[in-house]
């Protein structure tokens, strides 16, 4: 039962990192470069930035995940919220791509038993479980902060990621006969 569960849960992981993934980058696809380095005040970041965090969060938490600190001492994780004025989308996004693989080849090469397993962040002691819950969480996060400014930057030309206003009835019905018919 135990090996069940902690292969049930490192499959959704698996699926769920997948999918905050697949969110973003449906976003990002709507976005020109201006648009990507875009920030509407000061105070905002604007989804270089996010990605840039994300991709730095990434390869501190998922490097070497289960024997060292998540928080690796040469991460600099205030230089992840500055973007150099000669920096490229292209490189940004290389690095977004390098670490949500470091993610996705980290989490499929855990076993069931590793779940209960403790790994530390920031010095903090967390199962295993613990942690990618917490990764999952904080992703999501971002990845929400960069649709609402994709969909704010697109306006009109946004394309929707989820159902389309107006829409739920229609949905619901597929869903339904889908889940039916299985």
């Amino acid at each position: 039962m135990t090996q069940d569960l902690g292969r049930h849960f490192l499959e959704n992981s698996v699926k769920e990192f997948r999918g905050v993934k697949a969110l973003a980058d449906k976003a990002l696809a709507q976005l020109d470069d201006k648009q990507f380095f875009a920030s509407p005040d000061a105070e905002t970041n604007s989804v270089a930035i996010n990605v840039k965090h994300i991709a730095g969060n990434l390869r501190s938490r998922w490097t070497d995940f289960l024997t060292t600190d998540g928080e690796k001492p040469d991460r600099n994780r205030d230089q992840e919220f500055l973007i150099a004025a000669d920096a490229s989308r292209a490189e940004i996004m290389a690095m977004w791509e390098k670490y949500w693989q470091l993610v996705l080849d980290t989490v499929k090469s855990l076993s069931p038993d590793d779940v209960v397993r403790e790994v530390v962040i920031r010095s903090e002691p967390h199962s295993v479980l613990q942690a990618i819950n917490r990764q999952i969480a904080h992703y999501a996060l971002h990845t929400g902060q960069i649709i609402f400014l994709a969909k704010h930057l697109t306006g009109s030309e946004w394309k929707t990621l989820s159902v389309p206003r107006g829409q739920s009835e229609a949905v619901n019905a597929a869903y339904a006969a889908k889940f039916k018919a299985k």
